[in-house]
């Protein structure tokens, strides 16, 4: 190609029509990448965080999605003053500025209690040692009940009027009474009944005590006399 057909063709509106069409290509390409993220991200769009504390799940979740939020449950607590299925706490807090479709996390109110197991106390503690374990579980301790035994030693828990046992489940909301020695023993306790010893001998029906002592039977024979008296 010489230079003159070069220049011609450079010159030419066929080519410099095909050049403005790439580029307009290339503008609305950018153009249409731009609007598509932003559409797809929202960019620019704000929602206002509603503050659903203290409702129940069904208005929350109601209240959140007419936003264009989202709701899930992680977690649950327990507040006896509350409803069942009440939300007490959102991990987004009520006000944030958040892009529609966002999640808002929130921890709602159980329907019963939590329940804790008794540790290994009964018959295994020291009434101060017992109570401070459970405490630091989570247990309500009432004021303690004393019964005959050693002073201080944990014999025994009892709640609502029932003897618990180690390993059993119960309710954080319950009072739990701690049996303790008061000290004083029951003297029937020490007291420990057996029969007399002794051993038979071999061929009559004489009985002789671990002492040494004698004992006649049907058969024996003594030294004693018969006296008479005066007549």
């Amino acid at each position: 190609m010489t230079a003159n057909e070069f220049f011609r063709k450079l010159m030419s509106g066929k080519f410099w029509a095909n050049i403005g069409a790439m580029l307009i290509v290339v503008v609305l390409l950018c153009l249409g990448v731009k609007f598509g993220l932003d559409l797809y991200t929202h960019h620019g769009e704000e929602i206002v965080v509603p503050d659903v504390k203290h409702k129940v799940f069904s208005d929350a979740e109601q209240l959140l999605s007419n936003r264009g939020l989202d709701i899930q449950v992680v977690d649950t607590g327990y507040v006896k003053t509350l409803p069942p299925d009440c939300v007490l706490d959102q991990m987004l807090a009520p006000g944030s500025k958040v892009k529609r479709g966002r999640v808002v996390y929130v921890v709602i109110n159980s329907t019963h209690s939590p329940m804790l197991t008794l540790p290994d106390i009964i018959d295994n503690n020291s009434y101060r040692e017992a109570r401070a374990n459970l405490i630091a579980m989570g247990f309500k301790v009432g004021p303690p009940q004393y019964v005959s035994g050693e002073k201080d030693w944990v014999y025994g828990v009892v709640c609502h009027g029932q003897n618990l046992r180690n390993g059993q489940k119960v309710s954080i909301e319950d009072v739990l009474t701690i049996q303790v020695g008061d000290g004083v023993m029951n003297m029937d306790d020490d007291i420990i009944y057996t029969d007399p010893e002794y051993m038979p001998n071999d061929g009559d029906s004489t009985a002789t005590h671990t002492d040494g002592g004698v004992i006649e039977g049907e058969g024996g024979h003594d030294d004693f006399e018969v006296v008479n008296g005066p007549e």
